[in-house]
């Protein structure tokens, strides 16, 4: 499969983006793109499961003068050019979509949690996605 670059500019338009869309302001966060061999090994490390994934966040949520540094979020581009070629979208769609994802999770939102908290992620995740397909 041929790999393909994401463009940096591209990447912090997104962001920055969904961050408006979510309605945080004078915030901060770190993307990290990379390959499945790495993300496996941050998947093991901190979550216990051997195994690539398509998107970790790791929260931070402390107030540095008047900016909230959010966290890091790490997205496998192995991963998302196999969902975007799977799902039939564009890889510049499921990346937004990753970090639409880990966004939310950096906000403190937990779908695994089930119930009530899954209920308000994936209408989280719903909101901005569509607000992102629309400009």
């Amino acid at each position: 499969m041929k790999r393909r670059k994401l463009r940096k500019r591209w990447l912090k338009e997104r962001a920055e983006l969904i961050l408006d869309i979510l309605g945080v302001k004078d915030s901060e966060l770190s993307i990290l793109i990379t390959t499945d061999e790495e993300i496996r090994e941050l998947n093991k490390a901190y979550r216990g499961k051997d195994e690539p994934t398509d998107v970790l966040s790791f929260p931070i949520g402390e107030k540095v003068g008047d900016r909230l540094i959010l966290g890091d979020v790490v997205i496998s581009l192995d991963t998302a050019n196999r969902q975007a070629l799977e799902w039939g979208c564009g890889l510049d769609e499921e990346v937004e979509r990753l970090l639409a994802h880990g966004i939310i999770h950096l906000l403190g939102y937990d779908h695994e949690l089930g119930g009530e908290e899954e209920r308000k992620f994936k209408a989280l995740e719903e909101k901005v996605n569509a607000e992102l397909r629309r400009g």
